[in-house]
């Protein structure tokens, strides 16, 4: 398998859910700009829509889209215990993903543009606040969105929240999440992909 990816981005949810998993894969870096592979290749050929992640399986296959990749990581290492294989549970945690993407990362897109102004900032920071503080109360018992059982989703939540510092949105307000982020920072997998993403 190989990982598409640029340092710091979305994808990195998904290399880090690779690490955990035990998976053999490669990575491959992505010029954002120019729509380039390190390889030299035009990446819109790998995702017509340009953006990362995307995930190539040993088949020639290519899935795209994070929360779709993060699942099909999770089902190929079931022992890694990334995701619940069946039952209620594991729907809860692929609703802790589609949260995660529609009402955390996809609020956050036009907050990284350059010309935004603070009267285009305040509702979206509203929204974002909102969205916050019922992750806040699901950490205030301890653990993970799942419980004591981390997954994917958790990848996913330490990976957006990761960006608010660069957009002025101090987490201090969310002090269990501040925790959260600093136990899953610590585990060996985080460590390696922000090491191999040059971001440490």
């Amino acid at each position: 398998m190989k990982l598409y990816y640029a340092p710091g981005a979305c994808s990195q949810a998904s290399h880090i859910a690779l690490r955990e998993s035990g998976l053999d894969f490669q990575l491959e870096k992505v010029d954002l700009r120019q729509k380039i592979t390190a390889s030299g290749e035009d990446y819109r050929t790998i995702n017509p829509l340009g953006y990362v992640p995307a995930l190539q399986l040993d088949t020639g296959d290519v899935i795209t889209e994070g929360p779709a990749i993060m699942q099909f990581i999770a089902d190929q290492a079931p022992a890694a215990g990334l995701l619940p294989v069946v039952g209620v549970a594991r729907y809860r945690a692929i609703g802790w993903l589609n949260f995660i993407a529609t009402e955390l990362h996809k609020t956050c897109s036009p907050l990284f543009s350059p010309t935004i102004t603070e009267e285009q900032r305040k509702p979206i920071i509203e929204r974002l606040s909102l969205r916050l503080d019922t992750i806040e109360q699901k950490f205030a018992a301890g653990g993970y969105l799942m419980g004591v059982n981390y997954c994917v989703a958790d990848i996913y939540l330490f990976v957006v929240t990761g960006w608010f510092g660069r957009l002025q949105i101090p987490l201090k307000k969310w002090p269990h999440i501040e925790r959260f982020r600093e136990v899953v920072a610590t585990r060996p997998a985080v460590q390696a992909a922000l090491e191999a993403e040059g971001l440490i």
